[in-house]
């Protein structure tokens, strides 16, 4: 049985010129840098835009590539910089940060109050990794706003570190954790409605302090 070659392997082959190596990396990972650009897009046409744009860039600053991530990360990083920049020209925004076009002034305030809890021990992203219920939280992904839908994406979808997700969005860490936990609490009130228990929901009060 022979054992496919590792990234590094490609990856060093690919930097001598060999174009064999890197379409091999392009079939390992062409159908997930696909797959986020859709989510983070909503649009076939652009989603595969990206996903050409994404292995182009990568083949042309190969030998920048360090090795200090993994090649799957450095690659996830380049698909969210190029879907990034479809968002903005969308909005008219070519010019403008993300965080300047989506931010609103309440980013230091309380993190909102769910409005349903019910005994649920899953979080999302846990359920992220269960088949079944990818649809559910595509659903829920969709409705979560964009600022909030793309950090969760990058860190508990496709497993970047909270640094990585910052460098990818043009973010600070501190604004990604806080996005994070928003996103998260979000969705949980949504999929609780569907996969928790209605017998034991809690309808929490609103005298809790501000």
């Amino acid at each position: 049985m022979t054992l496919k070659p590792s990234d590094a392997e490609l990856v060093a082959r690919a930097k001598l010129g060999d174009l064999a190596a890197f379409e091999a990396l392009t079939s390992r990972y062409e159908q997930r840098v696909y797959s986020l650009a859709m989510r983070m897009l909503r649009q076939e046409q652009d989603a595969e835009d990206v996903t050409q744009q994404t292995f182009l860039s990568a083949l042309e600053n190969l030998n920048g590539f360090r090795g200090e991530a993994s090649f799957s990360t450095w690659l996830l990083r380049i698909a969210a910089h190029a879907a990034l920049k479809v968002i903005r020209k969308r909005k008219g925004l070519d010019t403008v940060s993300l965080e300047e076009a989506t931010e609103s002034q309440d980013e230091n305030g309380a993190i909102p109050h769910p409005e349903y809890i019910a005994d649920w021990r899953q979080s999302p992203e846990e359920l992220v990794q269960r088949n079944e219920t990818r649809r559910l939280l595509d659903g829920a992904l969709a409705q979560l706003d964009e600022k909030h839908r793309l950090v969760f994406l990058l860190r508990d979808v496709e497993g970047l570190s909270v640094k990585e997700t910052a460098e990818a969005l043009g973010l600070s860490e501190a604004n990604v954790k806080v996005r994070l936990l928003r996103a998260r609490l979000q969705l949980r009130e949504q999929l609780t409605r569907t996969l928790g228990n209605p017998e034991r929901r809690l309808i929490p009060t609103h005298n809790h302090p501000h």
